[in-house]
């Protein structure tokens, strides 16, 4: 049976944009026996994805913690092809630990299918991701909602409005300001829209900070797995939030989004693309706290 190894460590929206990738990678091989190497924060949606048949769990290893380096060499030594959808500098050295001739797809230097567009850097991550299956010959597929994932989480009383308001702790300026969130709360109350807050059990602040300012609102904020807020963001009218990982996860489920971006980072390079066109809007400034409420509320949909 042949063996096939895919990288993809993380971020949240990256590993999520990697669906349509995953799933192209299967089709190309579906009898081959599929592995990813990913990190802890991922193990439990990738063991919910039909694309995988192991998980491989990366320990960053470095000079001081050199044991991780043995293991992976272990792990390539099993593999016909290596898929680096991670392409960043760190996977990219881990191929000097795989077996010489091993197929690898990547951007480390001697790739069999190197990813070597020049424009990469000025394109979008779906956009790179499709490049990438391209130059190793691998028929990319058409996008599709993930149906293992569209019945998880809590079931909520239909209609709602899914808020994000957290973000990258060390990109500050990603984040719309919670008072703005807040009142965004109250007036999708007042106007008889349920409100839902989702985030990380780090992000517990700034959920219990709006549900105290708007007690109708349920607050779900670190008391999700990601399998299951899946299936909350799949359920809603609309996810509003910032240019953050549950976003790419509302458009990866088709929902409705709207999606906050500063100067610090641009959305035509990361905006949440979702499936059925029309679903997925982006609203930007250079400082979002200038941005009201009400040019959110604006932006839903009917």
């Amino acid at each position: 049976m042949e063996r096939i190894l895919i990288i993809k460590l993380g971020a949240l929206g990256d590993f999520v944009q990697a669906f349509g990738a995953f799933a192209s990678i299967k089709a190309a091989f579906p009898n081959a026996h599929i592995t990813l190497l990913t990190t802890p924060p991922f193990v439990e949606l990738a063991q919910s994805c039909p694309w995988f048949d192991e998980i491989q769990i990366d320990s960053r290893p470095t000079l001081r913690r050199p044991q991780g380096f043995l293991h992976l060499r272990r792990l390539f030594q099993k593999q016909d092809a290596v898929f680096d959808l991670q392409t960043s500098g760190r996977s990219a050295r881990y191929r000097s630990l795989a077996p010489r001739g091993l197929h690898w797809s990547g951007i480390s230097r001697g790739c069999s299918a190197l990813h070597a567009n020049p424009h990469r850097d000025d394109m979008h991550t779906l956009a790179r991701l499709n490049d990438q299956l391209h130059h190793a010959r691998i028929p990319v597929l058409a996008r599709t909602v993930p149906d293992f994932l569209t019945n998880k989480g809590a079931e909520i009383a239909k209609p709602y409005v899914v808020l994000v308001p957290g973000a990258a702790p060390h990109r500050p300026q990603k984040r719309w300001p919670l008072e703005r969130f807040i009142l965004l709360a109250q007036n999708l109350s007042q106007q008889g829209k349920h409100v839902v807050i989702v985030g990380s059990p780090a992000e517990q602040d700034l959920g219990s900070a709006i549900h105290a300012a708007c007690p109708e609102a349920t607050n779900l904020v670190g008391q999700t797995t990601l399998t299951e807020l899946a299936g909350v963001l799949h359920r809603s009218s609309c996810v509003i939030g910032n240019d953050t990982g549950p976003l790419h996860l509302a458009a990866a489920m088709d929902a409705h989004t709207i999606t906050l971006f500063s100067k610090d980072s641009d959305p035509r390079l990361a905006a949440p693309l979702g499936i059925t066109p029309g679903r997925t809007r982006t609203l930007s400034a250079p400082d979002l706290a200038t941005i009201q409420p009400e040019r959110l509320e604006a932006l839903l949909p009917p």
